[in-house]
């Protein structure tokens, strides 16, 4: 799971799963009058809001989350896992929402001496918040834009060099030309004076007109807005891997309206889409 292709509601989906969990160690129910030595039972002594409310809700925030940090999502009778994680987040607020209704079940049955009868507990509560917030960042994230944004915004890289540029070479650098005889230090050659390897009394050869470049193009490092697919290089419409948004991308080479990509992981292919794309 690569964490940079999260988004801001995929961050809320993750928050509303982990306190839901919290909740489901609090009380299910409370009871006015009720003496202390009364142990009452958390949200794990109720198979109906276990299944109902804490599992269905833990595994629709999976579903959810996994379905968009996936590059390719499965899919079961046609939907993928995305939407069944989003109808799980939605049934288990629904059931969150009818078991503070009608709290255990029968618990005011409990022969606690108490004249009343039981009330929603901290953690039944808590799981109806947690569910409630966890169903509307499901449903809204596809649907509004502050939520869309990349959860941890990817570093701006540094500026790639051109390839096939060399490094700047100077004295003392590994590989550079150290002056010669007759040549000053740091200085150009004196005219008149023989050249390593050159006859004495021959004239200097002329330097030669540097070649122009062949393309202007210069590698950059890019963003996309949304996932996008990668397309092999040969022309086929086969898929070789998926471009999330908050992970920055190389271009290589441009091929008219499309950019040929590298990965992180070094697979290139043709971004055929390249509206919207942020350059680094």
């Amino acid at each position: 799971m690569n964490i940079r292709s999260l988004t801001r509601g995929d961050g809320v989906v993750i928050g509303a799963a982990v306190l839901l969990f919290i909740a489901s160690f609090l009380d299910l129910y409370s009871i006015d009058g009720a003496p202390d030595s009364v142990d009452l039972p958390s949200l794990w002594g109720s198979g109906p809001v276990v299944f109902g409310v804490v599992l269905a809700g833990i595994i629709g925030a999976a579903l959810v989350v996994a379905s968009r940090s996936l590059p390719q999502v499965p899919k079961v009778a046609g939907l993928d896992l995305g939407q069944f994680g989003v109808a799980f987040t939605i049934f288990a607020a629904w059931s969150a929402l009818g078991n503070v209704f009608d709290v255990a079940g029968g618990a005011d049955n409990i022969g606690n001496g108490s004249s009343t009868g039981p009330s929603a507990g901290t953690g039944l509560i808590l799981a109806l918040i947690a569910t409630l917030v966890m169903a509307a960042g499901a449903v809204a994230t596809p649907l509004v834009p502050a939520l869309k944004a990349a959860l941890v915004p990817a570093p701006r890289p540094q500026a790639p060099q051109p390839y096939g540029a060399q490094p700047p070479a100077g004295y003392g650098y590994p590989g550079a030309q150290q002056p010669g005889p007759g040549q000053p230090f740091g200085g150009q050659p004196q005219p008149g004076q023989p050249q390593p390897g050159q006859p004495y009394g021959a004239q200097p050869q002329q330097a030669q007109a540097p070649q122009p470049p062949v393309s202007d193009f210069s590698p950059f490092w890019f963003a996309v807005p949304v996932p996008r697919p990668l397309f092999a290089e040969d022309g086929s419409q086969s898929t070789i891997a998926e471009l999330a948004p908050g992970t920055w991308y190389l271009a290589v080479e441009q091929r008219g309206p499309s950019l040929v990509a590298q990965t992180q992981d070094g697979r290139r292919g043709v971004l055929q889409d390249t509206s919207g794309i942020q350059r680094g």
